[in-house]
């Protein structure tokens, strides 16, 4: 910087000794996570608050964020779940008619650190050649910035191979849901007129998939991710769904494999699974998920549906993958990433079992994917 540039107030500190410097925002301190880059045009608030980045900061590869503020209506969790962000600009003064607040005071009351003012280009690329970076983040007033001691944090982060997450994000009891998707002018509405009976297994589930559930005619009963068969069968359900959620899905599947398994094996009910449930449910049926590069994080990702020959361009938020070459007899790849040919959808072809790797409640992102709700609301009428 030159003589005349402000002091950095914050710095990034990769574990391969690369450092970033530039203007913090948002809380003040230190923080340690894996590095993850998104592309989304729109949507950082929902971003912020999906569980699944539970352990990732995250690079906006947007110049623009903070620019419409942020509202309560577009939370998708109570609070922020990632551990901070990383920006190109910082925030402006917000232009948005349902702004209530800016994005330096949200990040700072939600306990979140920022840092602007960095090469997002360069960082991004960085991301892609040696992979999901660990780092350490840390925003001083005073500039003061242990280089050693923050690189040294960021080596001695553990990563997120092995880590049940889910289990920290997740509900701490049952409730119900009944609130539909936003529209215009009514803003949320509720169902008065659910067709069906669906259990929610809640691993990190964002409130629009269960906003998509309702306004797909369910009556949705969120439970926690530890729920056994039994408590989900004590229900009565008509189906069973598996929610988005962070961490190792080898880790989670501890759990949640066991009793996805006694779903299947003793009872035919539809089950739908979005993201990590995607996951849980393809090692529930015998295959195995791997560890990405530096994943799927944007809402432009374009995934072909074999089971229509469609193309969608879908929303997409995962570090894991399940692995095709594992799927056993029975089961088939339904969607596949255009971008990779990583799988992004698995079914059954014998009952109405099924999962995306993306996120087909659009928050953010584009809307193609949402017959997903409707094909499972379809699978369960003609069941009854």
């Amino acid at each position: 910087m030159s003589a005349s540039s402000p002091r950095p107030t914050a710095c990034l500190a990769l574990a391969d000794g690369t450092v970033f410097y530039g203007m913090g925002f948002g809380a003040f301190g230190e923080t340690t996570a894996e590095l993850c880059f998104n592309t989304a045009m729109t949507g950082y608030q929902e971003i912020m608050t999906d569980p699944s980045y539970a352990g990732q900061i995250v690079t906006f590869t947007f110049p623009h964020i903070g620019n419409t503020g942020v509202t309560p209506e577009d939370d998708e969790t109570g609070d922020p779940v990632a551990e901070g962000m990383v920006v190109k600009w910082d925030p402006t003064e917000p232009s948005n008619w349902r702004s209530v607040q800016d994005l330096n005071a949200w990040m700072s009351a939600r306990g979140r650190i920022a840092i602007g003012g960095v090469d997002t280009r360069r960082l991004t690329r960085a991301i892609r050649q040696q992979g999901a970076p660990h780092v350490a983040l840390s925003h001083d007033p005073e500039s003061n910035f242990d280089i050693e001691a923050l690189v040294a944090k960021a080596r001695a982060f553990s990563g997120l191979e092995g880590l049940d997450l889910a289990k920290d994000v997740t509900c701490a009891q049952t409730y119900k849901w009944d609130e539909m998707r936003w529209a215009w002018p009514e803003g949320y509405r509720r169902q008065t007129e659910p067709k069906h009976k669906v259990v929610a297994v809640d691993y990190g589930a964002k409130r629009n998939i269960l906003r998509c559930l309702a306004s797909a005619g369910c009556d949705v009963t969120v439970v926690p991710a530890s729920a056994t068969a039994e408590d989900i069968l004590a229900h009565n359900p008509d189906g069973v769904f598996l929610s988005n959620g962070p961490g190792d899905p080898a880790a989670t599947g501890e759990y949640a494999v066991p009793m996805i398994k006694t779903i299947l094996n003793e009872t035919d009910l539809p089950v739908f699974g979005i993201c990590l449930g995607h996951q849980m449910l393809a090692l529930a049926l015998g295959a195995k998920t791997i560890k990405m590069n530096h994943g799927h994080h944007g809402a432009n990702h374009p995934v072909k549906d074999h089971t229509t020959g469609k193309v969608e361009i879908t929303s997409m938020n995962h570090g894991f993958a399940v692995d095709a070459q594992t799927l056993p007899e029975g089961v088939e790849e339904s969607h596949v990433s255009l971008f990779d040919g990583s799988n992004c959808g698995i079914r059954m072809t014998d009952r109405p079992v099924f999962s995306v790797q993306h996120h087909p409640e659009a928050s953010p992102g584009p809307q193609d994917s949402f017959y997903l709700f409707e094909r499972f609301a379809d699978a369960m009428a003609a069941r009854s």
